[in-house]
């Protein structure tokens, strides 16, 4: 827990680079009336339906998401499962707007990770695509997430507010950048120096005549794994403490019905998105988990995210009584459909009357044609440079979905940087790859137009979208070691972060054990030699890494530190240089990490 004092006030201040000027924001004040839907019946005469859509971490998945990504786990009723495919924004607009016939009351909401580690037609845009795609699905509130602050937070506040990119202008001649039609909510996320919410805490929606409280937070750990330059002069505060004091806060304004957006989650016991979730929370581990059980019994429900992972589940609140805790996946894969009504004389929501649904966004079903509109109009933009052919491959070679600590993209990235490593410095001895940072797979099937096996820009961006570069850094025999550890221990210790393997480095993680005795120390051998740790070592690594992000701060302390190339241009070159239509790359064989169950 931080030990701050919070000022009790809904006003978010922004500093500007100076650090003085405070510019205020609108979001806490209450907003328009969305209500005004036919069909409408109400439970009695104090009594309202209320609905609440959700969706978390979109990342830009305009498009329908492809390999593993656009892929979901259904369970049958005789308990077997079968995968199904799912997403595109064309399809969302149609899922969520047919779940909204007929409710009188509904609103749209989003528990982080909207944009940022986007595909070509977002991120090529600095995400304006996304945020235009999100006014037309009516978003109306977002808690903002870890990949909020890819590009830093003053280009958060541009896409909230509007206006033409600093650097890259306007993207069309007739057209300026309008900002979202939403409020961007975070809590948590506070100036050092004032301790103020760099935008509103929490939004008031009214919806027709009731008045819900939305407060959105992203995870305490958010600095640990962004890029440090770009939250620099940010503070990230407790989540369970943040949202128990603006709860205060809404009560002190009247609203009691309040729906946390959390953007940290959990890992359901099942991977199918419809599976049986229980009602006791046993079947839902992760960070969540112990914040749900100490987050204010008067919040009514916590809609989360960051883990991917698809649930409905009931975890006990502080008093003991079940309380929902959702998550829709992510890529757009889902939406959490929430109904529960509303009494009027309490001016709360009937906790007992919340029931929640993780819907499919089914492919079957119409595109929405302003949606489609939108895509054109943006691939029109992207194509010159988003069709353009980087390589050949002969099958898929698969990324994170695999869901094995080492996985064949992975090794295929590492080995592309030690590539480009070498050419920086002959002496250079291995590359190491953070798996969040291959956001997709590469499929052998065509996408477009451009055949089978052909991998394009576009392709490639979508793997790898962040424009990191490619660092060399000195390590001790030592150190590398403890680099090594650093993925089992610490922040990563609950959910191992395995860093992707060049060809060079091979050792055992035997999964039986528990804390850094997790890495076989005597089976580390580099270029074929054990490890020596008072040997120096020439390590490659993305910017993101070598600053010391996803919890790796030996990373940081490497010497005789050179910067290359933005890794998704290694990354194209590498695919140029070793694959040809007569000569396409196979999948490599992920069998660096010797894996003990």
């Amino acid at each position: 827990m931080h030990a701050r004092m919070f000022r009790l006030t809904a006003g978010a201040a922004l500093l500007a680079a100076a650090g003085a000027l405070a510019v205020a924001l609108p979001a806490a004040q209450a907003a328009p009336d969305r209500g005004g839907r036919d069909g409408w019946v109400p439970v009695d005469g104090m009594k309202v339906d209320l609905q609440v859509l959700a969706i978390n971490d979109l990342h830009g998945a305009l498009e329908p998401p492809t390999g593993s990504n656009g892929e979901l786990t259904h369970e049958n009723e005789d308990g077997t499962t079968e995968t199904i495919t799912a997403g595109g924004v064309e399809y969302l607009a149609t899922g969520l707007r047919e779940a909204r016939e007929g409710e009188r009351r509904s609103v749209t909401v989003a528990a982080g990770d909207l944009i940022g580690a986007t595909p070509l037609l977002s991120g090529l845009f600095h995400d304006e695509p996304t945020i235009e795609a999100l006014n037309e699905l009516e978003m109306d509130v977002a808690g903002v997430g870890n990949h909020e602050f890819d590009e830093g937070w003053e280009e958060l506040i541009r896409l909230q507010e509007g206006g033409c990119h600093p650097e890259d202008g306007c993207y069309a001649e007739d057209r300026e950048f309008e900002g979202s039609n939403f409020p961007y909510l975070a809590a948590n996320v506070v100036d050092e120096d004032t301790g103020e919410p760099i935008l509103e805490p929490y939004a008031i929606e009214n919806l027709n005549g009731i008045k819900v409280g939305f407060i959105g937070v992203t995870l305490e750990g958010t600095a640990d794994i962004v890029t440090q330059e770009g939250i620099e002069g940010l503070e990230f505060l407790d989540e369970v403490e943040t949202i128990n004091h603006y709860t205060d806060e809404l009560a002190d304004r009247g609203v009691n019905a309040v729906i946390a957006l959390i953007h940290e989650g959990g890992y359901p016991a099942s991977p199918a998105y419809n599976a049986d979730c229980g009602t006791d929370g046993a079947n839902l581990s992760g960070p969540i988990t112990e914040i749900a059980a100490n987050t204010d019994a008067r919040v009514d429900a916590l809609v989360t995210g960051h883990t991917h992972q698809p649930y409905v589940c009931s975890v006990p609140d502080p008093a003991g009584n079940d309380r929902l805790v959702t998550s829709a996946a992510s890529n757009g894969r889902l939406f959490t459909e929430l109904n529960m009504t509303y009494d009027r004389r309490v001016k709360d929501i009937v906790r007992t009357s919340v029931e929640g649904t993780n819907q499919v966004v089914d492919r079957e079903q119409e595109p929405a044609a302003d949606l489609t509109e939108l895509l054109d109009r943006w691939n029109e933009l992207a194509a010159p440079v988003a069709d353009a052919p980087i390589g050949w491959i002969s099958e898929d070679i698969t990324g994170r979905g695999t869901g094995t600590p080492e996985f064949p993209l992975g090794d295929l990235i590492a080995d592309a940087q030690l590539a480009h490593a070498l050419e920086l410095d002959p002496e250079a001895d291995l590359a190491l790859m953070n798996p969040g940072g291959v956001r997709a797979d590469l499929t052998y099937a065509a996408s477009g137009d451009e055949g089978d096996g052909v991998v394009t820009y576009g392709e490639g961006f979508t793997v790898q979208p962040f424009s990191n570069t490619v660092n060399l850094v000195d390590l001790t025999g030592e150190q590398l070691l403890a680099v090594l550890h650093e993925q089992v221990t610490g922040v990563n210790e609950a959910s191992p972060k395995i860093l992707q393997p060049s060809a060079g480095l091979a050792y055992t993680l035997d999964l039986t054990r528990s804390g850094a005795d997790r890495i076989v120390a005597d089976t580390v051998t580099v270029g074929g030699e054990p490890l020596d740790p008072a040997a120096t070592y020439r390590v490659a690594v993305n910017s993101f890494l070598a600053g010391g992000g996803d919890g790796f701060a030996t990373l940081a302390e490497g010497g005789n530190p050179l910067v290359g190339d933005d890794d998704m241009a290694v990354l194209g070159a590498y695919l140029t240089a070793n694959s040809s239509e007569g000569s396409p790359l196979s999948a490599p064989a992920a069998d660096r990490i010797t894996v003990v169950e």
